[in-house]
């Protein structure tokens, strides 16, 4: 599973001109699933998040995690993290997972993510076409991929 992490000031998600997800200072994530993927890799992804030290402290020193200053989240999945573009110019997302694997597995890191910080958490429509606005923070943008070996 691959996630893009990006601190924000602000952020939202519009699906048909309406709103369906808004939150001030926190986390968006955008969700890449990919076949191989299972729950051990969201524990893993969830908690790493949780603990991820990228918000200041009183001195300006990134020091403080999402939960420390009790922000909010927004989640929203996005295949296309999974682009493979080696060959050609038309990329392919073939290790992106299908609708069948990857829609359960974003209920489910949507579930965890809602556990462990204690409060709802926004969302993308999953497959819809969406309108992703941000306001990054720094900017702050951090990639996490479960399967790197870094």
């Amino acid at each position: 599973m691959r996630l893009v992490i990006q601190r924000v000031r602000s952020a939202s998600v519009k699906v048909n001109d309406s709103i369906v997800s808004e939150i001030s200072s926190g986390l968006l994530i955008l969700a890449g699933i990919e076949e191989a993927d299972s729950s051990e890799d969201i524990d893993w992804l969830v908690k790493k998040v949780c603990q991820l030290r990228i918000f200041n402290d009183l001195e300006g020193v990134m020091n403080l995690s999402i939960q420390d200053i009790d922000g909010e989240m927004i989640v929203v999945s996005q295949f296309t993290l999974h682009a493979s573009t080696k060959k050609g110019n038309r990329p392919s997302y073939i290790r992106a997972a299908r609708p069948e694997t990857a829609i359960p597995l974003y209920e489910q890191l949507i579930s965890e993510f809602t556990e462990t910080l204690g409060k709802p958490i926004g969302t993308g429509i999953f497959g819809a076409h969406m309108d992703v606005s941000l306001v990054n923070d720094g900017p702050v943008t951090i990639i996490m991929d479960s399967k790197a070996p870094f």
